[in-house]
């Protein structure tokens, strides 16, 4: 009884500590993907510099048989600030199988836009296609209501044709 009442406690004490590190973690991995989202095309910095702001998710897991999804955390950029951290989770279904990793970034055109990811009311269908993250990719990419979505691989293998839709959680720092 004693050791469950000290666990409890130091549960409950100890926790903001390691929910810091996790969100510090995802900082950190949200600059090293930024580095190699500009790496795979430089023009892509211009990108983070010229967008009125971004979310970028540099881990985010994903797999399926017939039936998949994706998951990831990230963090929130306002004019160049950290202004909170976003989840992301997919639902896919149709001809599917395997896993992949890889990093994911949405770049706001305008406040409107952010303003509408922050109030959680951004879902991604198969109308907006996310570009891969290659050299060149950026220079002729457009906005779509207000927003511009790259992939980058990281690892994995994963065939399919699906359906697939987005769907983003935000919280201010």
């Amino acid at each position: 009884m004693k050791r469950s009442i000290i666990a409890l406690l130091g549960a409950i004490l100890f926790s903001p500590f390691v929910i810091s590190a996790q969100s510090n973690r995802i900082v950190q991995d949200s600059k090293t993907a930024k580095a190699e989202f500009i790496k795979a095309d430089a023009n892509m910095a211009k990108l983070f510099t010229s967008s009125y702001g971004y979310a970028i998710f540099p881990n985010v897991g994903k797999g399926g048989v017939v039936v998949g999804g994706a998951a990831g955390a990230g963090a929130v950029y306002e004019q160049g600030k950290l202004v909170g951290g976003a989840e992301l989770k997919q639902v896919s279904v149709g001809a599917q199988i395997g896993g992949q990793a890889y990093r994911e970034v949405v770049f706001f055109e305008n406040k409107a836009a952010l303003d509408r990811f922050k109030a959680n009311k951004v879902e991604f269908s198969a109308q907006l296609g996310a570009i891969a993250a290659t050299e060149g990719a950026s220079a002729n990419a457009q906005y779509t209501d207000g927003l511009m979505v790259f992939t980058q691989t990281k690892g994995g293998l994963m065939a399919e044709a699906t359906v697939a839709g987005q769907k983003f959680s935000y919280k201010a720092r």
